[in-house]
């Protein structure tokens, strides 16, 4: 019974693993800053604070669409996932 092989490959697959992680390390830290606007913590907003992100946008669109008091861009994403990219100020 010789032992090596097995000491081999697992220093192989440690470097393997610590090659992978920082890998991934240095993919996430290139990653762009985060760009999108965050909800205003105003009087007008605050009060979707305290619900769910499926509850509170339900009320986006109240002022959120084309006619309203703060229409979106063309451009803008689907429209019914708001806060699946805008988040709540801590």
């Amino acid at each position: 019974m010789n032992p090596e092989p097995n000491k081999k490959r697992t220093r192989i697959l440690n470097i393997l693993f610590i090659l992978s992680c920082l890998g991934i390390l240095a993919f996430l830290l290139k990653a762009p800053p985060e760009s999108t606007k965050k909800i205003p913590r105003d009087e007008i907003h605050l009060k979707f604070y305290p619900l769910g992100k499926k509850e509170a946008e339900k009320h986006c669109e109240t002022c959120h669409f084309p006619e309203g008091p703060s229409p979106l861009p063309a451009d803008h994403p689907p429209k019914y996932r708001c806060l699946f990219c805008h988040k709540k100020q801590s």
